[in-house]
């Protein structure tokens, strides 16, 4: 695998695709603080990390909304894309940091001082590799 945090990133977007109540994928303190950082701004729910026999694991249950028209359950998260890829990383400076579908989305960075969404990074201005983006 040559990037690991895009298999996460697909895990959960094929998860919720899906319907699944949960996902689960390997543990790393980087994919811990981009799951804390989602989970913060509420697009997950629970974060749980499961022992294996070799490594451990992340376990997070995703979260859906009922539509009131259809009763059909929408998930939480639209799209989580990948920006910064291994080929060609992308930093931006503070100033730089857009708001996601007009606020409704967010940013998620990777900064001098840790993994932050782009909304914390602005207001410390600090600015850092994007990772991801997710609406």
């Amino acid at each position: 695998m040559l990037d690991p945090i895009a298999d996460m990133l697909t895990r959960i977007r094929n998860a919720q695709r899906a319907g699944h109540s949960e996902v689960i994928f390997p543990s790393s303190k980087f994919k811990k603080a981009i799951v804390d950082a989602l989970h913060r701004r509420g697009f997950v729910g629970e974060i749980k990390k499961v022992k294996g026999e070799s490594y451990d694991f992340i376990k997070i249950s995703l979260k859906y909304y009922e539509k009131n028209n259809l009763n059909k359950s929408v998930p939480a998260i639209k799209q989580l894309k990948r920006v910064s890829k291994e080929g060609q990383r992308i930093y931006i400076s503070s100033e730089k940091i857009q708001k996601v579908k007009g606020g409704r989305g967010m940013i998620i960075m990777s900064t001098s001082k840790g993994v932050m969404s782009g909304e914390d990074a602005r207001k410390n201005k600090i600015g850092g590799e994007l990772i991801c983006e997710v609406w």
